[in-house]
């Protein structure tokens, strides 16, 4: 690859990204259908050099948000967020 091209990830690594992502020491979890978060302020400082290094192998992944959400919700790692009711 030249210049600033990174490499794509492909969807059949979501699963051992995951992976990855939570042995660096972070939880992973969708939040609604539609996001997911990478652990906590904290957790991600402590895990800087992993994940840059996890965000180097894996490549731009960004085009698999929908996906990445639809795997972390089928092994049970997410988060409903529900508006808070009026009354």
């Amino acid at each position: 690859m030249t210049g600033n091209q990174r490499r794509l990830m492909k969807a059949s690594e979501i699963p051992d990204f995951v992976d990855e992502v939570i042995a660096a020491g972070c939880d992973i979890s969708a939040v609604a259908h539609n996001m997911y978060v990478i652990g906590d302020v904290e957790e991600q400082e402590q895990a800087k050099e992993e994940l840059d290094r996890i965000g180097e192998k894996y490549g731009d992944r960004d085009f698999l948000k929908l996906e990445i959400v639809a795997y972390l919700r089928s092994i049970g790692t997410f988060v409903d967020v529900m508006p808070e009711a009026r009354h």
